[in-house]
């Protein structure tokens, strides 16, 4: 049998309830939230600087639809091609027309496991690692902006660290920061006493050229953190695998912080510290989540998307700590009178349950029917799920 925890139903939905509105939540300019004005500003603002990209025509029209297949071409360079990058200004600029919406979503994702989970968690320092145009920093300040009073946003690239402070500041090179706080850097802090309550890396590893390069900063991410080191990448089986490399790395590790001695566990998405089961199957299967936003709104990016990521959120303490539940990884299939989940349980194997009314009850039927990808389920199980008969829907 199973207990089915219904004094915590209302902390099963750990996915965002609503689509994040990108171009609202930046605010960029404090001008309006309309799509129209936000739009307007992204234009004046990436056609004041592409002249490079020479994409600037007499036809508006002509000149986004080149915009966006810069867009689609660096998507592309960055999913598929783990390489070093090296970001001039124009390559910044598209970078930000690209991606700054969708890791926007991603992180937002996240953060809300944190907040939803642990919502007496009150961070006043971050680190961004990778912060690129600081999407990290707009997401971080709309979850925890009354008490974080820190951003330190570490990258490479002097043209990205430039292009998000102009963010911060509507889009001027002067002018006072939409958030206080923000400070920027090329370098990780040397000093080993400097931690921070939640430190972030996203899609910043898959750009490291080698695997010991990634170890190297992963183990320093981790020396940084005091309460969450936030981990996220593409949701492709390369991704994946990376966010599994680093997981590991950081519970295995024998290396112990002088300062901050206390071990690490895994507070989301995996329900246990064992190898990933989607990985040891004979066709591994990315362990991935999706989160549905509004796009900055250029004509061509007007209709609402769906970000596609992988995640790993490592905490320092004890295992305990956290509730262990089984997470719901595919998509939930509502058939008449029968919900198909399929569950990475706090055993380290996957389930594939078919819940009823009849044979589990009215509560998890109801709670089942209503979850969604990458929620927890809010059940105690043993070794084995109680299993109906049914097929799997795939040979329905």
């Amino acid at each position: 049998c199973f207990c089915f925890e219904t004094e915590y139903c209302s902390v099963v939905r750990l996915k965002c309830n609503d689509s994040i509105s990108a171009h609202c939540n930046l605010l960029l300019l404090g001008l309006s939230d309309s799509p129209a004005s936000a739009s307007s500003v992204w234009r004046r603002f990436l056609y004041g600087g592409q002249a490079g990209l020479e994409l600037l025509t007499p036809d508006l029209f002509q000149t986004e639809a080149k915009l966006r297949e810069a867009v689609l071409h660096a998507l592309r360079k960055t999913t598929y091609h783990w390489q070093e990058l090296s970001y001039s200004e124009g390559l910044s600029l598209v970078y930000m027309a690209a991606r700054l919406d969708g890791g926007f979503a991603a992180v937002s994702r996240a953060f809300h496991e944190i907040r939803a989970r642990n919502p007496t968690f009150q961070p006043q320092t971050l680190m961004d690692f990778g912060s690129g145009t600081g999407s990290v920093t707009w997401a971080a300040h709309s979850v925890w902006g009354q008490t974080l009073r820190e951003y330190m946003c570490v990258d490479r690239s002097t043209a990205m660290l430039v292009l998000a402070e102009k963010l911060l500041k509507g889009g001027s090179e002067s002018g006072e920061p939409y958030i206080p706080g923000v400070f920027f850097r090329q370098f990780l802090p040397v000093s080993p006493k400097v931690q921070f309550d939640i430190v972030v890396s996203a899609f910043s590893l898959s750009e490291l050229p080698s695997r010991a390069d990634r170890n190297e900063v992963v183990q320093t991410l981790w020396r940084k953190t005091h309460h969450f080191l936030v981990l996220v990448e593409n949701g492709t089986k390369a991704g994946h695998s990376l966010l599994m490399d680093a997981r590991d790395l950081v519970l295995n590790g024998n290396e112990k912080s002088p300062l901050d001695p206390r071990p690490g566990f895994v507070f989301a998405p995996c329900p246990h510290e064992l190898p990933c089961p989607q990985l040891t199957t004979s066709k591994p299967l990315a362990c991935s989540f999706s989160q549905a936003y509004h796009p900055i709104p250029f004509s061509w990016n007007n209709k609402p998307k769906e970000e596609k990521f992988s995640m790993v959120i490592l905490a320092r303490g004890s295992p305990e700590e956290a509730n262990r539940w089984p997470r719901i990884t595919q998509p939930v299939l509502k058939r008449p009178r029968h919900v198909h989940c399929h569950l990475c349980c706090p055993d380290g194997h996957m389930q594939h349950a078919v819940i009823t009314a009849r044979r589990h009850g009215r509560d998890l039927y109801r709670c089942a029917r209503v979850s969604s990808w990458g929620d927890l389920l809010p059940v105690f199980t043993p070794s084995a799920f109680p299993l109906s008969p049914a097929q799997d829907p795939s040979e329905s």
